[in-house]
């Protein structure tokens, strides 16, 4: 369904579970992020006005998910550490076409986030199915079908609203370009590290 060309080695999960404080941290950042991304698209497309609300339930959302991993890091003792750099979305971002149409600077933002939410299902399946914490797994499989209709909601609107982009075409390039990429990643206590 997602169309990924890589799947993440079912071993990263034992990776992760070597340092859950940190992945529980980067997880963490990761649903703020989600949320600042669709609040911004928000506030750069506010003619749209059932992108306005469908993104603004998934900012909620992911501000919720946010507060759930915030809850999870309390409940074990963590301290939840500073935000870090994800290199993998930075990737990801300098892929985005900024110059071309208006057009097309927004189409590309919509996949950009359709892409990151196409992984981060991904690998929350892969730490549901894999992780021994069985609280901790299930929490996980329950992120991973809202990651999923995220993506879908994200990848809706483009298909939508696009005016000069091919984006079936479009989507092909992002998935080719994320499967090369995402070999340099599967190796760290991060979401897409």
């Amino acid at each position: 369904m997602l169309g990924l060309k890589l799947l993440t080695d079912p071993r990263w999960a034992n990776i992760a579970e070597t340092n859950m404080e940190e992945i529980l941290t980067d997880h963490a950042w990761c649903e703020q992020k989600a949320a600042s991304n669709a609040i911004m698209l928000i506030t750069q497309n506010p003619e749209f006005e059932d992108l306005v609300h469908e993104l603004t339930a998934i900012a909620l959302e992911e501000m919720e998910h946010f507060k759930m991993v915030i809850e999870i890091i309390k409940q074990r003792g963590y301290k939840l550490g500073r935000e870090r750099k994800d290199d993998y979305v930075g990737q990801l971002l300098k892929f985005s076409k900024k110059d071309g149409s208006r057009n097309m600077a927004f189409i590309d933002r919509l996949l950009f986030a359709a892409m990151i939410e196409a992984r981060s299902c991904e690998r929350f399946r892969v730490l549901s199915k894999n992780l021994e914490d069985q609280e901790l797994a299930q929490f996980y499989h329950d992120l991973m079908v809202s990651e999923a209709n995220h993506y879908t909601t994200f990848l809706n609107f483009a298909r939508k609203y696009s005016i000069d982009v091919d984006v079936d075409k479009r989507w092909k390039e992002w998935l080719e370009f994320e499967g090369q990429l995402i070999q340099s990643y599967g190796n760290k206590e991060y979401i897409h590290g």
